[in-house]
């Protein structure tokens, strides 16, 4: 009896062990991908050709992973429970390929205080460039541009979007009614995570 409740034990901490996450292997600073499921990033989907529509940076804090984000307000959320929001808690982390760990000990805790100084801030529903507001992607974007002068994907503007299917048209109409800003500069998801300068790290 004892025997078999200890194969059974050992068991489950092998299922259990197999299934945790390997958070040695991250940096400050990672990109996280995942599929959001709120109608905003359906649009997004279909307006950039991709299925990923939002992300966040990897952030250690008090022993722990968080993923700095722009939502509402711009926070750190548990990395556990970022991937539980995200559609079938799939998820992509990537990372800069030129930045070695001695160019991060030099530089990473400006990206922490880029961070810090927009925490709080409002998502920016209307995707706009400056810095009153801020929305996923530009968040990471300028964390990279500010701190490293790193382009992470190229800028695009609202109108080189797709912008043809009715689901776009209807998030479009409500947020800008016929003012669309077809020339406000955008970084989308797509263009980052599709971005040369990235190397895949983890994939779930």
């Amino acid at each position: 009896m004892k025997h078999i409740l200890l194969s059974s034990l050992l068991a489950i901490c092998t299922l259990l062990s197999c299934k945790s996450q390997d958070t040695t292997k991250y940096q400050n600073g990672d990109i996280i991908f995942q599929v959001s499921q709120s109608s905003q990033c359906k649009a997004v989907q279909l307006a950039t050709h991709s299925k990923y529509s939002h992300c966040g940076m990897l952030y250690f804090k008090d022993k722990q992973w968080f993923v700095a984000e722009a939502v509402e307000p711009v926070k750190l959320t548990p990395l556990k429970e970022f991937i539980s929001h995200g559609k079938d808690e799939h998820y992509v982390i990537k990372r800069v390929k030129s930045l070695t760990k001695e160019q991060w000990t030099a530089k990473g805790n400006i990206v922490k205080d880029y961070v810090k100084a927009n925490l709080g801030k409002h998502y920016d529903l209307y995707f706009n460039w400056d810095d009153s507001k801020i929305y996923c992607s530009e968040l990471v974007w300028k964390a990279y541009k500010k701190t490293f002068d790193i382009e992470i994907g190229k800028l695009q503007t609202m109108q080189e979007f797709d912008l043809s299917h009715p689901a776009v048209k209807q998030k479009l109409s409500e947020r800008y009614g016929t003012k669309i800003p077809l020339n406000e500069k955008v970084i989308s998801p797509a263009q980052m995570f599709n971005s040369e300068l990235l190397v895949l790290v983890e994939e779930k």
